[in-house]
């Protein structure tokens, strides 16, 4: 499974949906949302600033990561969300060992 990670942002609609119920229920909805697509949550965080809420999630693929963006987008209940694809050291060092013949502009 591949690892990603969720920023986003409440709308004011989606911040007073977390103040009733609670970030615990937030992060259960989010464990909901993962498991549908045959993914898991690693972990949920919630700050202040830009962003309002952090998750890791284990999806089968990034079809499944649009799948959910689709779904969580749609109800408004966010002002942003973006989806992050993580990499391992070990995914970073098979990058660097690839040969890749690439010209670049103006060359």
């Amino acid at each position: 499974m591949a690892k990603y990670m969720i920023k986003a942002s409440y709308s004011p609609e989606g911040i007073k949906g977390v103040m009733a119920k609670g970030g615990s229920a937030r992060a259960e909805a989010i464990e909901k949302l993962a498991s549908g697509v045959g993914g898991s949550v690693e972990s949920v965080y919630f700050s202040f600033g830009s962003d309002d809420l952090f998750a890791i999630i284990d999806a089968p693929s990034h079809e499944a990561m649009a799948a959910i963006a689709g779904t969580v987008c749609q109800t408004g209940a966010l002002s942003k969300y973006e989806t992050v694809i993580l990499l391992t050291p070990a995914q970073i060092d098979e990058a660097a060992n690839m040969t890749i013949d690439y010209t670049p502009p103006g060359s």
